[in-house]
């Protein structure tokens, strides 16, 4: 039982040998080596994901004070490319729009200092778009719902300064506080299990809305902190683990 409670903990077994420092220059040459290597088998089969992927690239090395070396205005162009005509961004071209990457777009081109070279109108009114009557947001035309969306469609809108006269902040605020649950943690839809990304987006939209007093969060930092485990690492919930102990007791 126990080995199996680890598991479900999703904890890992740091050795001995591994390294006690970030390797920087290992990092800057990884996402060089994404980059450069278009045609790679990685490149290629993660395509659809391609927008976000550049993001999370840049972001990486922002923060290593690495940015000079990307090539900027090759991404923006590839950024420009990526708007669609309902105004949305694809994660590639000859994709469709989704709320995920246009976020993801926004924010490469705020980063760069490019947002006036996109149609933030245009992006406005595709995110007005996808507000459903209760409030939530759909990823796309299809619908799909998730408290991520109303973090993209709040955080895209805030971005391009255009929060306050696109969508109903009111009812995506109400949406989101349905998604609370009781242990402190928010889930995708109300009534789901509490997830630590889903508390990320939720945390980030009540923020942008300026209603985080509207949430207990003593107990939402109780839930996260319960996150962590022995290894120093994080796990994403507890649900399955806490039933499994409460058993074994």
């Amino acid at each position: 039982m126990d080995i199996f409670l680890d598991y479900c903990r999703k904890d890992v077994v740091i050795s001995k040998e591994a390294a006690s420092e970030l390797l920087l220059t290992k990092h800057v040459d990884f996402i060089h080596h994404c980059v450069e290597n278009k045609e790679s088998y990685e490149n290629v089969t993660t395509e659809y994901l391609r927008m976000s992927g550049v993001y999370w690239c840049l972001q990486a090395m922002d923060i290593m004070n690495r940015l000079n070396k990307m090539d900027t205005n090759e991404i923006a162009n590839y950024v420009k490319r990526c708007q669609q005509p309902n105004g949305g961004f694809a994660p590639a071209e000859e994709h469709d729009a989704h709320l995920l990457h246009t976020l993801s777009a926004v924010q490469i081109m705020v980063m760069l200092g490019k947002l006036d070279e996109i149609d933030t109108d245009a992006v406005s009114c595709y995110v007005a778009s996808l507000q459903n009557e209760d409030g939530s947001f759909g990823g796309d035309e299809y619908n799909e719902i998730d408290t991520r969306f109303s973090f993209c469609a709040l955080a895209t809108l805030h971005l391009i300064r255009k929060l306050g006269n696109s969508i109903n902040v009111g009812k995506a605020v109400d949406y989101i506080l349905s998604c609370y649950n009781f242990d402190g943690g928010f889930g995708t839809k109300p009534g789901s299990e509490s997830h630590a990304g889903q508390v990320y987006c939720c945390l980030g939209s009540l923020a942008i809305a300026d209603c985080l007093e509207m949430i207990d969060t003593q107990r939402t930092a109780r839930w996260l902190a319960e996150r962590q485990c022995q290894s120093g690492g994080l796990n994403v919930n507890g649900f399955s683990v806490n039933i499994l102990e409460k058993k074994k007791r």
